[in-house]
């Protein structure tokens, strides 16, 4: 008869190899069982797929492009495991998958902290078990930036951005846009760059931010149902 396991199983996801270590001979201490300590996001898949863990702690820039590896390798887990336990654990409030993980199973068993906020050990060890037992901790940081990012994405747009905006949905080109509102080509580029930076755009090539900053230009432009 298989006995029944006492600990809680965890898969860590940290890139830095101190880092690792130190969190790795932290959770041993107070009681968890880490069954691996990975340093990228495909590791951290193979490590989940053979371990079966309780708890994932994920680090969210990771090898190879360090900018949101780790935040969608925890989406896509609990897209598959929506009873997987996970904890984003970074130094960054990265928004292009954050609503996403927070979002998924209804908010339930999923956490995201900053690393520089962690102050105390045992409020950062009871958080995880917090987070096992069915509960949600998010820093209130990380609350901050989603809720002022989901008010309206195009806010913080100029009045000059919004009309670059504009012409890219309606599919034209720099060199075309700079002949609309004569200006430079150069200029266009620079609104185009700021753009994309205000929209938080994930760091993908830049053909597919342009179409995810028109996807949001057009949402923003919806009519609003009328009560």
């Amino acid at each position: 008869m298989q006995l029944e396991r006492s600990l809680t199983r965890v898969v860590l996801a940290e890139d830095g190899v101190l880092l690792r270590e130190g969190l790795s001979g932290l959770l041993a201490r107070f009681g968890f069982e880490v069954a691996a300590a990975v340093e990228d996001a495909a590791a951290l898949h193979t490590a989940v797929a053979e371990h079966a863990p309780d708890l994932v702690v994920t680090d969210i820039r990771m090898p190879p492009d360090f900018s949101d590896e780790g935040l969608r390798a925890a989406v896509e887990l609990r897209r598959a495991d929506p009873g997987l336990a996970v904890v984003a654990l970074s130094q960054y409030v990265e928004l292009s998958y954050a609503s996403d993980l927070l979002d998924s199973a209804d908010g339930r068993r999923v956490g995201y902290l900053l690393k520089d906020r962690v102050v105390d050990v045992a409020e950062f060890v009871a958080a995880l078990r917090q987070v096992v037992n069915g509960g949600t901790v998010v820093d209130p940081q990380v609350i901050r930036q989603l809720l002022r990012r989901r008010r309206d994405p195009l806010a913080d747009l100029s009045p000059r951005e919004h009309e670059v905006l504009a012409l890219i949905a309606e599919g034209h080109s720099n060199a075309s846009i700079a002949r609309q509102l004569v200006i430079t080509e150069a200029t266009v580029g620079k609104h185009v760059r700021s753009i994309l930076t205000k929209l938080d755009l994930p760091q993908t090539e830049d053909t597919h931010r342009r179409v995810l900053a028109v996807l949001t230009y057009l949402r923003g432009q919806a009519p609003r149902t009328p009560h």
